[in-house]
């Protein structure tokens, strides 16, 4: 007699900068999607597999939904964060338990639109001390919309994370699961080299030159023991080509050493990493482009 087993997709929603990526992690085990301090740091639908005997999570992690910006990569972003919506056995609608915006009010306009059950996730609980205000906090957002669930945690120091996957478990539907049990995520090597490069140069640049850059893996094979990357970051101006390079190349080495550790770290393997930047005007903005780039 086979095993019954359950399996759904879960939805991670949510305006920029809310701590999203880090909940996906946090719940995998593994870091699969960056993070930084920067809204919009996630600009592509990933994948986090949780399976634990019968039961099978697919979790979406989705880019912030924002308001504002026009051009192609930001409605890029913004669609394939409404994408996840549909089809999901869940939805995980994540805010900032410390600030309420308009860009919080737009995705709950849009959550309007979904017939699946939305659990609201009450991130960043660390940063209130007195935690008898989430009380009222939380009747407040029973006013804004019917959600099935409400649950207040912190995803960056994994607490109360034990109940909010409880409960997606209950509500599994029986079924087939959609990946092997050993598989985390259904992106390849190429794409998360690519992420963990991007991270870095998020983190070590300032103002608009993050948001004006991405990175294209173009050779990542092992020979002899070594893994080979080589690296291409594309950058709007001459300006921010020379900001990513650094005075005499330093700021671009010290880019390139700490993904390069973290390489190593991951994929058990000596890394030998060459970075170069290139100069694409309105790359951003550019939908052909965008689409080779792996935006679509």
């Amino acid at each position: 007699m086979s095993e019954i087993t359950y399996s759904g997709y879960v939805a991670i929603i949510g305006r920029p900068n809310v701590g999203k990526s880090t909940l996906l992690n946090a719940i995998i085990g593994q870091k699969l999607s960056i993070t930084t301090d920067k809204p919009q740091t996630t600009r592509h639908q990933i994948t986090g597999v949780y399976t634990k005997d019968e039961k099978q999570i697919v979790f979406v992690d989705t880019p912030g939904i924002h308001l504002g910006k026009k051009t192609h990569i930001n409605k890029f972003m913004n669609q394939t964060a409404v994408n996840a919506f549909k089809d999901v056995d869940l939805i995980l609608f994540v805010v900032d338990v410390t600030r309420w915006t308009k860009e919080d009010e737009s995705v709950l306009a849009k959550l309007k639109e979904v017939k699946s059950p939305v659990f609201l996730v009450i991130n960043k609980i660390d940063r209130v001390k007195d935690k008898k205000q989430l009380l009222p906090q939380m009747a407040g957002y029973e006013k804004l919309y019917p959600f099935t669930s409400f649950f207040p945690l912190s995803a960056i120091n994994s607490d109360n994370l034990k109940p909010l996957v409880e409960a997606i478990v209950e509500r599994l539907p029986e079924g087939p699961h959609y990946f092997p049990r050993e598989q985390k995520t259904d992106r390849g090597d190429k794409f998360i080299t690519s992420e963990i490069i991007r991270e870095k140069l998020m983190n070590a640049l300032q103002q608009e030159v993050p948001y004006q850059l991405t990175v294209q893996v173009e050779r990542f094979g092992k020979e002899e023991g070594v893994l080979f990357i080589d690296a291409l970051i594309w950058v709007e101006t001459e300006g921010q080509k020379a900001i990513v390079i650094g005075k005499q190349g330093q700021q671009l080495k010290r880019i390139g050493q700490q993904a390069r550790l973290e390489l190593e770290r991951r994929y058990s393997y000596k890394v030998m990493l060459k970075l170069w930047v290139n100069v694409k005007s309105g790359w951003s903005d550019d939908a052909r482009l965008l689409k080779s780039l792996g935006y679509e």
